[in-house]
């Protein structure tokens, strides 16, 4: 039998690749200005990220699979949100700009694990907490750029959690630094003991 972490046709792993696979849907019915369908599936990608984690740790169905795929796919849908929304200006380029800089000093990261051989750090409550902000934040900032009262509700309540999303969106990358160095400092340590 296959180790529970080492098997791929899960629940969990499933609804992560079906997420992925609606990141290039949304796009498209975003920059097709279908909002209606655009929220419809940035709706149900929110509803996959939660549901995935959730049923992951509930049935002991986490995976190393899993722990690529969840994250692969968080950032995808915050990358295109960004990007088609800036595009329509639904948002300002300074926004899209303040959480992709996030991203690269993330992505800095990598040849520093890479040289100390180290796992995936695994995901901290406050980079979920972002995530859920910032997937709250994009449908409310695009219901706000129609007219009536749901665009007038939708506004200040989009950008509250544009900006919490935003401040932990940093705080997580932040806390994923502290982690990358806790672990290398730890494999620097074996590595000196196991040394002649």
């Amino acid at each position: 039998m296959v180790p529970r972490r080492e098997q791929v046709l899960t629940l969990p792993n499933v609804l992560s690749a079906l997420r992925l696979l609606g990141v290039p849907l949304f796009l498209w019915l975003l920059l097709a200005r279908q909002d209606g369908w655009a929220l419809v599936v940035l709706a149900l990608s929110g509803v996959s990220d939660y549901l995935d984690g959730k049923i992951a740790r509930r049935y002991g169905l986490e995976s190393r699979l899993g722990q690529y795929l969840d994250p692969i796919a968080d950032r995808l849908y915050i990358a295109t949100t960004l990007l088609g929304l800036a595009w329509r200006d639904v948002i300002p380029w300074w926004l899209v700009l303040a959480l992709l800089a996030r991203d690269l000093f993330i992505a800095g990261m990598y040849p520093v694990a890479r040289a100390y051989r180290l796992p995936v750090p695994p995901v901290h409550f406050v980079g979920k907490a972002a995530t859920f902000n910032l997937l709250y934040a994009f449908p409310l900032l695009l219901l706000a750029h129609g007219d009536g009262w749901v665009a007038a509700v939708a506004l200040p309540l989009g950008w509250a959690f544009a900006w919490w999303g935003t401040g932990l969106y940093w705080l997580g990358g932040c806390l994923y630094a502290v982690q990358v160095a806790d672990m290398a400092a730890q494999r620097r340590r074996q590595w000196a003991a196991v040394a002649p």
